[in-house]
């Protein structure tokens, strides 16, 4: 298990310091999370960094995962996708079975803590069937850019039950919400099996034994096979470059047990790239392995993440930190992390031959690519480490408890 201790290389003494003053007043103190996956997506990975760092600072962090069935994930999923702008036929039977679930599940989870922090729209109507003894934060991890507005209207009535709102950008505030609106951007552990450094030989290893060839440049994707994350868009920008650069794409991406739609994206792309994958052009990768996302994210010579919404996209921040160059869309916290030009690419979503072009452009020019890996890696020293995202926490938790 990881210590604050352990991160002193990386953070630097000032930040260590910071930490342990920051939670002077906090030891003790009961802090529950709640999500609803142990496993897969980046809640559960910033989750698995954040709450042994928060323990070893003085607090008692506690985990709970609220528990539903396939019905309950079909249905949140769902409103997920309406949260950042989908259509939605809000019907009574889905709230009744979003409620319910959680009605169920507070029958049996017993909250006895200083402050509640729940996690995205699944855990968030908990707080309807608990009387109120302490703070509550929801910590929304979507963009909510532009919501469907029967949906935001729907999950407003729990949201103003709690005390503070945390969102990842500032284009996320909601103006019509009367609830104290905080921004903390998401950050990753440099010390995690997805992110610590790795020998050429363990990188070569893990390579192989996925079937991931590097003869010819990688581009890579890694995320849910999910319609946010654009997939299939990949795979064309993929095929334009392929017609001036020989070249293969590995689309990496786990099944998250709370996303029930990742099976029919993934059958989709196969449909789609079933000659490429033949040929070995084009490599899918359903399986959860986060030495395997590493290899992966050092040996790429381009990084893509083409989202059409995204909350915060921490995949842009463990390749930046890998020395990857990255192209990106311009959408959610990802022109958080890449200045344009600078550290990487950001393009429009819709703009499938311009990532083309920019993906050339980097892999046309070594000079390029390596400068914006090197400010890419500083980039997230700097802001997007695990450090900074308990200190901003921290914060929090001693504004609403004192």
């Amino acid at each position: 298990m990881r210590t604050i201790e352990d991160y002193r290389k990386v953070a630097g003494d000032d930040v260590i310091g910071e930490i342990y003053n920051k939670a002077r007043r906090l030891y003790g103190k009961g802090i529950l999370h709640i999500n609803s996956t142990y496993i897969g997506g980046g809640v559960a990975e910033i989750l698995n960094s954040l709450l042994p760092l928060m323990n070893d600072a003085g607090l008692d962090a506690d985990w709970k995962v609220l528990h539903g069935n396939s019905d309950f994930f079909t249905v949140t999923k769902k409103f997920h996708n309406a949260l950042q702008g989908d259509n939605i036929n809000l019907t009574n039977m889905k709230k009744e079975i979003y409620l319910q679930t959680n009605e169920n599940f507070s029958v049996y989870t017993h909250i006895n803590h200083d402050c509640v922090i729940v996690h995205d729209p699944q855990p968030l109507p908990l707080i309807k069937f608990y009387k109120k003894r302490q703070p509550w934060i929801w910590r929304c991890h979507v963009d909510l850019s532009n919501p469907n507005r029967e949906m935001y209207d729907f999950i407003k009535s729990y949201i103003l039950k709690y005390d503070v709102v945390i969102i990842s950008n500032k284009r996320y505030k909601m103006d019509d919400l009367p609830v104290k609106q905080k921004i903390v951007f998401p950050a990753i552990d440099p010390l995690s099996p997805k992110n610590i450094e790795l020998s050429k030989k363990d990188i070569a290893r893990y390579l192989d034994k996925y079937g991931v060839k590097t003869d010819k440049p990688l581009l890579v994707q890694i995320s849910r096979f999910d319609m946010w994350k654009d997939p299939e868009g990949v795979l064309e920008a993929f095929m334009l470059v392929k017609n001036e650069v020989d070249c293969r794409l590995v689309l990496c991406g786990g099944m998250a047990m709370d996303d029930p739609e990742s099976q029919i994206i993934y059958n989709r792309i196969l449909l789609k790239a079933g000659k490429l994958i033949k040929k070995g052009d084009v490599i899918l990768i359903t399986l959860e392995n986060n030495i395997l996302v590493n290899a992966l994210q050092r040996s790429a010579a381009v990084v893509i993440q083409k989202s059409i919404r995204e909350g915060f996209a921490l995949t842009v921040s463990e390749a930046l930190w890998k020395g990857a160059p990255v192209v990106a869309s311009n959408v959610g916290g990802i022109p958080a992390q890449i200045i344009d030009g600078v550290n990487g690419f950001l393009v429009e979503p819709s703009d499938t031959a311009e990532f083309a072009r920019k993906i050339l452009q980097v892999l046309k020019h070594a000079d390029l690519a390596k400068a914006m890996g090197e400010k890419g890696k500083e980039t997230v020293r700097t802001k997007f480490l695990t450090t900074r995202c308990l200190m901003d926490y921290l914060d929090i938790l001693n504004e609403v408890l004192f």
